[in-house]
C-alpha cells in the first residue's frame, strides 16, 4: 500500500512539512487501511520532496521512487495507491507503474488530459464529494468516463462531501480501505465497494 498526500505550492521549491494539514489528513486513512488489512498489508505513507505540482517538479517522481523502495523492501508484490487531491492525481497517473494493481483517488485534483499510458488490468476508483469547491467533481467524473474506455473504473459520489473530507471522513476512509482489501486481498464487503464488485460503475453514497 502506498498513500499519497496532496497540498498546493505557495512559492517555488517549497518543501513539505510533516505537520501540514494535507499530510496529516492521510494518517487516519493509512491507519484505517492497515486496520482493515489485519496485518496482511504493508502501508507506506510518502512525504513528497516538494509541495505542489509545476513544470519543474511533480509528485510523480516521488511516487515512482516510493514504488521502487517498496519493491526493494518487500519484493515484487501488488500495490494499491491511495491519494488525496494532487496526491489523487499522482496516484492516477502512476496507475501503469510496475506492480500497481489498483488506485483509489480521493477528491482528486485532475484535468481531462490526466490519462496514464499503458493501463492493462489495473482497477481504478475515484471518490469525490459533490460539495468540493477546490477540486472539481465534474472534471474527475469526466476523467473517469475517459479512463473507463481502457480500464476498469468506478466512481463514487459522496453527497455533500467537501475537499477536506472531514464531515464525511468515514465514507472516504472506509471506501479507500474496502477498495484496498478487495483488490489486494480479495475480500468481500457490504458497502459501495460490494456494489462495484458486482458490476456497478457509478455509485452515490
Amino acid at each position: 500500500m502506498l498513500v499519497l498526500h496532496g497540498g498546493a505550492s505557495r512559492r517555488a521549491n517549497m518543501m513539505v512539512s510533516p505537520t501540514q494539514l494535507s499530510v496529516i489528513r492521510m494518517i487516519p486513512i493509512a491507519k484505517k487501511i492497515a486496520h482493515a488489512g489485519r496485518g496482511r498489508l504493508a502501508v507506506f505513507r510518502l512525504l513528497n520532496s516538494r509541495r505542489g505540482w509545476d513544470s519543474n517538479h511533480t509528485p510523480l517522481k516521488d511516487a515512482q521512487w516510493a514504488l521502487e523502495q517498496i519493491a526493494e523492501r518487500v519484493g515484487t508484490v501488488p500495490v494499491c495507491i491511495v491519494g488525496h487531491s494532487l496526491g489523487g492525481r499522482g496516484a492516477l497517473l502512476s496507475a501503469a507503474q510496475p506492480n500497481v494493481r489498483s488506485v483509489a483517488a480521493l477528491a482528486p485534483y485532475v484535468f481531462a488530459s490526466d490519462l496514464p499510458r499503458g493501463l492493462s488490468d489495473q482497477r481504478i476508483l475515484i471518490v469525490h464529494g459533490t460539495a468540493d469547491r477546490i477540486a472539481s467533481p465534474e472534471r474527475s467524473a469526466a476523467l473517469a468516463r475517459r479512463l473507463g474506455a481502457s480500464a476498469s473504473v468506478a466512481y463514487v459520489s459522496v453527497q455533500g462531501g467537501k475537499h477536506a473530507m472531514l464531515r464525511h471522513h468515514r465514507q472516504f476512509d472506509g471506501l479507500a480501505a474496502s477498495f484496498a482489501t478487495a483488490t489486494l486481498l480479495g475480500e468481500t464487503h457490504h458497502d459501495a465497494i460490494a456494489r462495484i464488485e458486482t458490476g456497478e460503475t457509478w455509485v452515490t453514497v
